[in-house]
């Protein structure tokens, strides 16, 4: 007999798992000789009353055993010597397909235009200390994609979109610790996440795949009007069944080569606005009634949405106990990101807040057409990049002042590596931007007292939420309907928006590239 049931205790009490046990069996009323094995199968914060509690969903085992499910890479088999398979990214979507592509018995072929996972770190370094952007090896491009060094977030709510529970169990078996298959809002770390990637690149390797870095496609093999392959380094010829996509969100070339290839894309709602960073124990203070908070709590989190005539501002990426990042992918542009560690242990806590632009915000960019809301996008970036010295210091306002339309005399501390400096973000950003970032703190800070403060900073550009641009594709066979043997996949194609999402679409992509070369 299992029998699943709820616990509500106190964060210590949570954290120790012979109590725990002991909660557990009592509230069954099994025999405790017949007890086998207590599991928590769920775990989250609830804040809402005046001492935060820990509930926990137990599973009880009585008179039977626990039986763990086969690990998913039991299952795998060489494919050395397989029909190969183009994969264009090694993010989420292109290693999360390349190990479905291995399961269904095809061979993926990986290039990523960035570096391995280690020595990506170079050059993260070299833009945090010294502003250097390298093109092809940053925040966003290279091993692992833009989730591995910004932050690790697991949650998502597209539990229709693929099996979540797949994705994290193969984190799970490349180095994740089990908490994420708990964990109502799983998190790695930027200082984990490396390793699993690495993991997961070895894997591929060992069942035969191919994994080429300083890798950059630069054009497509299409003949007979079919995809056949890719060019790399405008040199080498690569040839596949097919091609999957998983280019990330950033990668502003290959969209360009889509449209030059006359390959149908299509401009895309996105979201834009700042990163606003709080002190981490102000947080705490608000969201616990406590500071500093219990030693077996977690930085607590915060997630806050309003309208602003007619347009969502909403906070995304929030990052407790993080810290914020440059994330720009070419020089002359000012980017920022956040991302936390493992402990989520810094003393700050920062989160994107964002506006909803849809289609019809574009119009001073209508000449660029299906390109309207990157080049609006890119036009952000580099005029923030533009009222700075040349370096990656980025703008950014007391929250007060940015609300008030007011120069900051000075700015509270703040994670950010390269520094800060007083900008009138109030004239830098769009108008229809700051107008409805401002009305959307103001609301934010009644919905969350304590939430609009002096102590808080504003910094420019959170602009990378998700792609500008989306490349089309059959809701069944997510092919592209007009380049038979492509099939776009993850954030950078516009289905997708974290590290599992694109994981899933990934795997559901590979499934669907399994379908087309069988037959």
């Amino acid at each position: 007999m299992i029998r699943e049931l709820e616990l509500k205790l106190l964060p210590a009490e949570a954290a120790d798992e012979a109590l725990v046990r002991q909660r557990a069996i009592q509230k069954s009323r099994l025999p405790a000789r017949d007890i086998q094995e207590v599991r928590v199968i769920r775990r989250s914060i609830d804040a809402r009353g005046a001492r935060p509690l820990v509930r926990l969903r137990a599973a009880v085992y009585a008179g039977q055993a626990y039986e763990p499910e086969p690990a998913i890479l039991s299952g795998f088999h060489p494919v050395s010597d397989a029909p190969p398979v183009i994969i264009v990214g090694a993010g989420p979507a292109g290693y999360f397909g390349a190990l479905e592509l291995i399961e269904t018995g095809l061979k993926p072929v990986l290039f990523d235009r960035g570096k391995d996972v280690r020595a990506r770190r170079r050059d993260l370094r070299a833009i945090q200390q010294f502003g250097e952007v390298n093109p092809d090896s940053n925040y966003c491009f290279g091993e692992g994609g833009a989730g591995t060094y910004s932050d690790g977030k697991l949650y998502t709510r597209s539990h229709k979109r693929g099996d979540i529970e797949k994705a994290m169990r193969l984190l799970v078996e490349h180095g994740a610790s089990p908490d994420i298959l708990v964990d109502a809002h799983p998190h790695i770390g930027s200082n984990k996440l490396p390793k699993i990637v690495a993991n997961i690149r070895e894997t591929i390797l060992h069942y035969g795949g191919e994994i080429h870095f300083d890798s950059q496609v630069t054009d497509f093999l299409i003949e007979g009007g079919r995809m056949q392959g890719v060019v790399v380094n405008d040199k080498e010829e690569h040839r596949g069944e097919a091609v999957m996509l998983a280019t990330g969100h950033s990668a502003r070339d290959i969209y360009y080569l889509l449209h030059r290839k006359g390959i149908r894309i299509e401009a895309k709602p996105f979201a834009l606005g700042v990163r606003i960073e709080h002190p981490q124990l102000l947080i705490d203070r608000i969201q616990y009634n406590q500071s500093p908070r219990e030693e077996n709590l977690p930085a607590s989190s915060y997630r806050l949405a309003c309208q602003v005539d007619g347009r969502g501002v909403f906070s995304f990426c929030m990052c407790p106990g993080g810290l914020v990042v440059p994330a720009a992918t070419a020089p002359g542009e000012i980017v920022v990101n956040g991302m936390s560690m493992s402990r989520r242990d810094s003393a700050y806590a920062n989160s994107g807040t964002v506006v909803a632009v849809e289609l019809e915000d574009l119009a001073p960019f209508e000449q660029y057409g299906v390109f309207a809301a990157l080049e609006f996008q890119r036009s952000v970036e580099q005029t923030l990049f533009a009222a700075g010295d040349g370096s990656q210091k980025a703008p950014a306002l007391r929250l007060t002042d940015f609300v008030a339309g007011r120069l900051s005399q000075n700015l509270p501390g703040s994670s950010y590596i390269p520094g800060l400096y007083p900008a009138p973000l109030y004239e830098l950003l769009p108008p229809d931007i700051y107008r409805r970032l401002r009305e959307g703190v103001r609301e934010f800070g009644r919905k969350m007292k304590g939430y609009f403060t002096e102590e808080a900073n504003v910094i420019g550009a959170e602009s990378r939420t998700s792609a500008p641009v989306r490349i089309p594709r059959n809701r069944e066979t997510y092919m592209h309907e007009e380049a038979p043997g492509l099939f776009p996949a993850g954030e950078g194609a516009g289905y997708a928006g974290g590290i599992i999402s694109a994981a899933m679409d990934g795997q559901n992509v590979a499934r669907a590239v399994g379908r087309y070369v069988s037959g």
